[in-house]
């Protein structure tokens, strides 16, 4: 392996099979991110239940004001179950299956398209019909992404510094995924995951030069959909100035009641319960903009817990990865960086757009949104991320993995 990815660290090589410092390394689970993970869920399960219990008297949903609440935790439970199925496959395994589930991944973004198979909601072709529930493929692909880019790397350490020979075959991955995802449309998705892969070679030890070349690319763009698209173009006037008569009650609307939220949170809060905005006033109170309802009714102090969770939850992620890298285990190393990458890019969007800080996108933010299918990508992620975890701690004990 290049410099670049083993020597980090003066750690010894398993060669000298001199691990005696790591003897009692115990194998159990990592509590740091354990903890984090289901304080999360925790607090998301409490407001989903909170953000969705106006529904109960409004016409428009006919649903009883447990509705929501019971369908977020049969999702969790469900995401949970196939989190502990993929906690027990070895690493080795997704390494060697990385390109068919590449191929996977984009023929399931193709399966949208596919009249009977994919589904449409409000003009947005996202999800396939599964019988149990609708799964938003692209954030299957997220996954997906994690797994071939990092495996990619490692494959092709030694041309990291040519284009043609190292970046190339991914630009072209990177463009057919975006491709696909665009005609969705979902362009938050795409921008995750462009920041997914390129994080990865990054990394990996993609040139510098090559780096700051793309990403002017994809800055370039995702200016130009703006531009090229009314609506998005509408969105992010409005963010430019969301008290305006122009955009107040349009493409600022949620915005603006999102930062009557936080503005009425103040230091602690109003109180569980006793936020105004979610009462019909603030559209996608539980998915994209449930940051608003936490600063509302827990304040600056609830805001900073979760900030805090997140943190810590993403620094144990690379944490995780550079001690795999010091094992000489680099694939595990870069997949695990890349799932704190992934959260990390994520949070930043949701709450930056929540807190007007971004233009409006519709982001879910991990483990505390509602939704199925972020649910389970973020729990297959956390499983994939404990794995490493584990088999970092049974090399460090001299055992076989």
């Amino acid at each position: 392996m290049k410099k670049t990815l083993a020597s980090i660290h003066p750690l010894k090589s398993r060669a000298t099979n001199d691990w005696s410092l790591y003897d009692n390394t115990p194998v159990g689970p990592n509590w740091d991110v354990l903890v984090c993970v289901v304080a999360l869920l925790a607090i998301g399960a409490v407001m989903v239940f909170s953000a969705t219990t106006a529904f109960a008297e409004s016409p428009r949903f006919s649903v009883e004001s447990t509705t929501y609440l019971v369908r977020h935790l049969s999702s969790i439970a469900f995401a949970t179950v196939c989190a502990l199925v993929v906690y027990r496959i070895p690493m080795s395994f997704w390494f060697r299956w990385s390109v068919p589930i590449g191929v996977l991944a984009v023929l399931v973004l193709v399966a949208v398209f596919i009249p009977g198979f994919g589904k449409s909601v409000n003009g947005a072709r996202r999800w396939i019909t599964l019988g149990f529930m609708n799964l938003q493929v692209s954030e299957m692909v997220k996954v997906a992404a994690l797994i071939f880019t990092a495996a990619f790397t490692v494959k092709k350490q030694d041309y990291m510094h040519s284009f043609l020979s190292g970046f190339f075959p991914m630009a072209a991955v990177m463009m057919l995924l975006s491709f696909l995802l665009i005609q969705q449309p979902d362009l938050g998705a795409t921008v995750v995951i462009a920041a997914e892969i390129m994080g990865i070679l990054f990394l990996g030890g993609l040139s510098i030069n090559i780096f700051l070349a793309v990403l002017v690319i994809v800055c370039t763009f995702v200016g130009w959909m703006i531009y090229a698209t009314p609506w998005r173009l509408g969105r992010f006037l409005a963010y430019l100035d969301p008290w305006s008569e122009e955009y107040v009650l349009g493409q600022a609307y949620q915005l603006s009641h999102s930062l009557i939220a936080f503005g009425r949170g103040e230091l602690f809060g109003v109180g569980l319960g006793g936020s105004v905005e979610k009462l019909n006033y603030l559209p996608e109170a539980h998915t994209d903009f449930i940051m608003a309802v936490i600063a509302e009714e827990t304040g600056f102090v609830g805001v900073i817990l979760v900030l805090f969770l997140f943190y810590w939850l993403i620094r144990r992620a690379f944490e995780i990865g550079r001690q795999s890298i010091k094992l000489e285990r680099a694939f595990q190393g870069l997949l695990a960086q890349g799932v704190g990458l992934w959260f990390g890019v994520q949070v930043i969007i949701n709450i930056g757009v929540a807190s007007g800080a971004f233009p409006t996108k519709g982001l879910t933010l991990p483990f505390v949104s509602f939704g199925g299918s972020a649910l389970l990508s973020g729990l297959v992620a956390v499983a994939l991320l404990l794995r490493v975890d584990k088999e970092n701690k049974i090399l460090m004990r001299g055992g076989q993995v």
